[in-house]
């Protein structure tokens, strides 16, 4: 049995950024390896350039997601127009500049979003005594270093992150026992997304996602194999008071 925290994402808006081609930024129905990193990251405290503990801490996540109410997808079109000059607020007290020439003319853009969602997330550590260990990521997530977001900097959770933990032998196992985190009305099923070897179960099936950062360059590269299934919704859980 190993342990794993359990996550909720909720937010009226929330972007799982998939492979973005051009101008478009599509999402995903589930958090990336490098999203879910850079949630943790941040409420560590992790600064931008610290790549090597990005790094270091992406190669010992291991998650699953679980669709709990599925979303509304819309798309967003976006004008920017920065100069070089121009300066935006932060939590350290100074304004943040930008460095670099001004555009020669707006920027132009499609950004998708997934309105209205919540998604279960069980995440646990390789070397699970190494620091950060999971309890110092779930206190983290309580008393986060910056402010948090989802996916996108305007996706801001509106419910809290940390749901608890729980004892599972797999990934797989720990979004099957983990109660739902909302109700639904339709009484549908739900999907899940696992890492592949993480547990089995009958018509499932792999998928080739491209979800991991290379931290030092910026860029996402390789691929890895992960499964995707439906299953009946699962007990509702109790309303935190």
């Amino acid at each position: 049995m190993a342990r794993h925290l359990v996550l909720r994402l909720e937010a009226p808006l929330i972007s799982f950024g998939g492979e973005a081609i051009d101008n478009f930024g599509v999402v995903r129905d589930f958090p990336a390896a490098s999203m879910l990193t850079g949630l943790i990251a941040n409420a560590l405290g992790y600064r931008r350039g610290d790549w090597e503990s990005h790094e270091k801490l992406q190669r010992r996540i291991v998650f699953g997601a679980r669709l709990d109410r599925m979303a509304e997808r819309m798309q967003d079109f976006q004008t920017a127009e920065i100069g070089k000059r121009d300066q935006g607020w932060t939590m350290r007290g100074t304004p943040e500049g930008r460095g670099g020439a001004s555009y020669t003319g707006p920027h132009l853009r499609f950004r998708d979003y997934d309105a209205d969602v919540c998604i279960c997330v069980a995440l646990r550590l390789e070397s699970a005594e190494e620091d950060p260990t999971l309890d110092d990521i779930a206190e983290a997530l309580d008393r986060p270093a910056r402010p948090l977001f989802i996916g996108r900097k305007p996706c801001l959770p509106s419910a809290h992150i940390v749901e608890g933990l729980i004892e599972a032998d797999t990934t797989l196992g720990a979004l099957r026992e983990f109660p739902r985190l909302t109700s639904d009305p339709d009484e549908r099923d739900v999907a899940l997304f696992w890492p592949f070897g993480e547990g089995d179960l009958d018509r499932s099936e792999c998928l080739t996602v491209t979800d991991q950062r290379n931290w030092r360059s910026g860029v996402h590269g390789g691929g890895r194999r992960i499964n995707r299934a439906i299953i009946p919704l699962p007990p509702l859980r109790e309303v935190r008071t």
